[in-house]
């Protein structure tokens, strides 16, 4: 179940972010944390993670936002992101496949739906190459 995939977990409640991080870290996945959309796409741009998990409702830049400037990101665009929020309503679903989303996760989280959703993605990711 190991695997050496960064995840970039990005969220601005760090109770939430470090729930997901030893979850994944227990997992054998390498993880690295931002709390706002300026810092997630700063460590981007350093670590070019595998997957990103991405929360919605941030301070300043909102997830819509980040989804979609990694998406548009010459050397990002491939890396594939999940969103991970408590909008959950089909119009908050549609917006995030708008912005370019691959996934998405309601919150509450349930630990074994992100692990499926990260190891399908990160599956996924690799076929692309």
């Amino acid at each position: 179940m190991a695997s050496d995939a960064t995840i970039l977990v990005v969220d601005d409640n760090r109770d939430n972010a470090e729930i997901l991080r030893s979850f994944l870290e227990s997992r054998g996945y390498k993880v690295i944390q931002a709390f706002d959309g300026e810092s997630a796409l700063a460590r981007m741009e350093e670590v070019h993670p595998d997957l990103v998990l991405l929360d919605v409702m941030m301070p300043g830049m909102d997830g819509w936002q980040v989804c979609r400037t990694i998406k548009q990101h010459r050397d990002l665009a491939e890396t594939r992101v999940v969103m991970v929020t408590a909008k959950g309503g089909w119009e908050d679903k549609h917006e995030g496949m708008r912005a370019g989303a691959d996934d998405y996760v309601v919150k509450p989280i349930d630990l074994k739906e992100v692990e499926k959703k990260v190891e399908r993605n990160l599956a996924a990711g690799g076929d692309a190459e």
